[in-house]
């Protein structure tokens, strides 16, 4: 009797040492620390041009990005309750939220305040990009040009964490601003 009870404690004991560790707490998603309040850098106004808004997608984020020719003062990006334009009039985006883009520099535009780049092919003002398919954006719209600041509004999913910087190049006297936002938290 005395040798089953010590066979059953070994057996306790070396179940105890085979089974595997329990998993550790989950990691961040790709590696995403972004979080989602807002980012910005510079503060006086630039006396560069907005001349292209383009879009990607990427395995764990969605990408806006801002060409901008010539000198880029900064920019702010943030979540917004309700998207403005820069007239201050309300932008309706689709998604469950709203980023809100302010780029300070200016853009060339047509007489109505629509920058030549927003136009579809047929002359009706589209959406800056058609994001149909993105697991992230939902609608990148432009909201105005004012006084030095140049707004884009951007439909997401969902407050999701987002991170927002400036690269260089691709040429000569062109910065980019980049807008990345991740497909979950």
């Amino acid at each position: 009797m005395k040798r089953r009870g010590i066979v059953v404690v070994l057996l306790l004991l070396a179940g105890l040492l085979i089974a595997p560790a329990a998993p550790a707490a989950a990691g961040p998603y790709c590696g995403i620390r972004w979080g989602s309040l807002a980012k910005s850098n510079g503060g006086a106004f630039g006396a560069g041009d907005m001349f292209a808004v383009r879009t990607g997608r990427h395995s764990c984020y969605d990408r806006v990005v801002i060409d901008v020719e010539g000198p880029f003062a900064g920019y702010s990006v943030g979540y917004v309750d309700t998207a403005t334009a820069t007239d201050g009039t309300v932008v309706q985006l689709r998604g469950g939220a709203r980023l809100q883009i302010d780029a300070r520099l200016s853009t060339q535009a047509d007489q109505q305040g629509k920058p030549y780049f927003v136009y579809a092919n047929d002359g009706t003002v589209a959406d800056l990009r058609d994001v149909t398919g993105y697991r992230t954006l939902r609608q990148v719209s432009w909201a105005g040009s004012s006084d030095g600041v140049s707004r884009v509004a951007v439909g997401v999913r969902a407050r999701l964490p987002f991170r927002a910087f400036l690269l260089p190049g691709p040429r000569e006297h062109v910065t980019r601003l980049v807008i990345d936002v991740a497909h979950r938290w």
